[in-house]
C-alpha cells in the first residue's frame, strides 16, 4: 500500500479522536438531569465536578505534553484515549460526588493529551506549508463534536434506556478508534512502510524552513524552552485566547436561558449553530495559511496576519454580541466569534512546531494548554460575579482577551522561524 496522501489519513484519524473526545466530555452535562434524579446530586455538585475536570484538564496538558515527547505519538495516543475511554465507561458505576469527581478528574487528565498529541503528530507528518491546514482539520473535530454530541448522547439514552448504558457505549467508541490507529500509525514518516518515496520526500524536505535555510532541529529541555520569549508568546496567546472558546462551551446554555428564557427544547434548536461557524473557521484558517505560503508569503507574515485577522473578527463580533437583537442574531454572532477563534487558534497551535523540533513540540504545547485551561478556571469563577444583570460584561472581557491574544504573538514572537541555541550545543537534550 503506497500513497501520496497518507498524511491526510493520519490527521483524519486524529480529528475523529477529537470528535470522540467532545462526545465523552459532553455526556455528563447532557445526562445530568437523569443522573441527578437517580443520585440526588444537585447543580452545586455539578459545578464542583466540572471544576475538578477543568483543573485536571489544565495540568493534563503539561503532563501529556511530556509523555508524548517521551513515548512518542503512536503509544501516546493509545495511552490517552485508552484511559479517557475507560474513565467514561466507569461513569456507569458512579453514584455520588466522590465517584463522579474522581472519574471526571481522570477523564480531564487523559482527554488533555489529545491536544499536545495532535500538535506533535502535525509536526511529524506535515511540511510547514500545510501545518495550519492540518491543525484546522484537527480542530474541526472539536466543532463537529460540539455539533453532534447532544443528538448522539440523547439518541443513545433513549435507545438504551439508561444513562449508565449510554456512558458504556460512549466510552467504547474510543476503544474502537484504537483499532485503525494501531494499524495505520506504525511509525513516523521517515520509516513508515506505506508511504511512497515521493510523499516521504515531500514531508521531510517540506519541514525545512527555506526562508531561514535551516531545519527545525533545536530540541531544548523545559528550562530552555521557558527561557525564550517566543515560548511565552505561545503560552500567553493560549492563556488569553482559550477562555473565549470555553465561555460559550460552558455558559452558552445559561446565556440563552437567562437572556431569552429558553428551555431545553429551544436551547437544542439554537445551540448547535455556533459550532458550524467554528468548523468553517478551522478550515478557513488552515486553507488561507496554505494558500499564502504557496503564494510566497513567509511563515512569519502568514501566522501573524491570520492570527490578527482571527482576533479582529472575534473583537468585532464580541462587541456586537453585547446587545444582540434576537436569539438567532445572537447565535450568528457567536458563530462569527467561534469562526474567528478557530481561524486564529490553528495558527497559534502550529507555533511550537515553527520554533522547535518534534522532541520539544509536545512539551511547549502542553505548557500552553495548561496555561489556557487555568485561564478558563479563572473565567469560570468570574462569570457568575459579572453576569448578575446581563452577559454584556462577559463579552466585553472576552473582547479584551482577543486583543491581548494578538499582542502576545506580535510583541513576543518577533520572528516566527526555527530557533537556535544561544550557545551551540548547550541546550540539546
Amino acid at each position: 500500500m503506497k500513497t501520496m496522501n497518507f498524511r491526510w489519513v493520519v490527521v483524519t484519524l486524529v480529528a475523529i479522536a477529537t470528535v470522540i473526545n467532545y462526545i465523552d466530555r459532553g455526556a455528563l452535562g447532557f445526562l445530568w438531569s437523569e443522573i441527578s434524579a437517580d443520585t440526588g446530586l444537585t447543580k452545586d455538585h455539578y459545578a464542583l465536578i466540572v471544576n475538578v475536570f477543568t483543573f485536571a484538564y489544565a495540568f493534563g496538558q503539561t503532563l501529556f505534553g511530556r509523555i508524548f515527547d517521551w513515548i512518542g505519538t503512536r503509544i501516546g495516543f493509545v495511552l490517552a484515549i485508552g484511559v479517557w475511554s475507560l474513565a467514561t465507561m466507569l461513569h456507569a458505576v458512579a453514584s455520588g460526588l466522590a465517584g463522579f469527581s474522581i472519574l471526571r478528574g481522570i477523564l480531564g487528565i487523559a482527554e488533555a493529551g489529545n491536544w499536545p498529541g495532535a500538535t506533535k503528530a502535525n509536526a511529524e507528518w506535515f511540511p510547514i506549508r500545510e501545518r495550519a491546514l492540518a491543525q484546522g482539520i484537527f480542530n474541526s473535530g472539536a466543532a463537529i463534536g460540539g455539533i453532534i454530541s447532544a443528538p448522539v448522547v440523547a439518541y443513545l439514552f433513549v435507545y438504551l434506556g439508561s444513562w449508565q448504558a449510554a456512558f458504556i457505549v460512549i466510552g467504547a467508541l474510543g476503544f474502537l478508534w484504537l483499532v485503525p490507529w494501531l494499524i495505520v500509525y506504525k511509525t513516523g514518516p521517515a520509516k513508515h512502510p506505506w508511504l511512497s518515496a515521493g510523499e516521504r520526500e515531500y514531508i521531510l524536505t517540506g519541514q525545512r524552513n527555506t526562508e531561514a535555510n535551516v531545519t527545525a532541529t533545536y530540541a531544548p529541555g523545559s528550562a530552555e524552552i521557558l527561557s525564550r520569549k517566543e515560548s511565552w508568546g505561545v503560552i500567553l496567546a493560549s492563556f488569553f485566547l482559550d477562555p473565549i472558546w470555553w465561555l460559550f462551551i460552558l455558559w452558552l446554555p445559561l446565556f440563552l436561558t437567562e437572556t431569552y428564557g429558553f428551555g431545553v427544547a429551544e436551547i437544542g434548536k439554537y445551540a448547535w449553530v455556533p459550532y458550524v461557524g467554528a468548523m468553517f473557521g478551522a478550515w478557513f484558517g488552515g486553507l488561507l495559511a496554505q494558500s499564502l505560503i504557496k503564494a510566497g508569503w513567509t511563515v512569519n507574515k502568514v501566522r501573524k496576519s491570520i492570527i490578527s485577522l482571527g482576533g479582529l473578527i472575534m473583537l468585532v463580533a464580541l462587541l456586537m454580541t453585547i446587545k444582540p437583537a434576537s436569539p438567532m442574531v445572537a447565535m450568528l454572532l457567536v458563530a462569527a466569534i467561534l469562526f474567528g477563534f478557530q481561524t486564529a487558534v490553528g495558527n497559534i497551535q502550529t507555533l511550537p512546531s515553527d520554533f522547535y523540533s518534534g522532541d520539544s513540540v509536545g512539551t511547549l504545547a502542553g505548557y500552553a494548554g495548561t496555561a489556557a485551561k487555568l485561564a478558563v478556571v479563572g473565567m469560570n469563577f468570574l462569570i457568575p460575579v459579572i453576569t448578575e444583570d446581563s452577559y454584556a460584561p462577559a463579552f466585553a472581557v472576552a473582547a479584551a482577551l482577543a486583543i491581548l491574544t494578538v499582542l502576545s504573538v506580535l510583541v513576543l514572537c518577533t520572528r516566527i522561524q526555527p530557533l537556535s541555541p544561544r550557545v551551540a550545543g548547550s541546550a540539546q537534550r
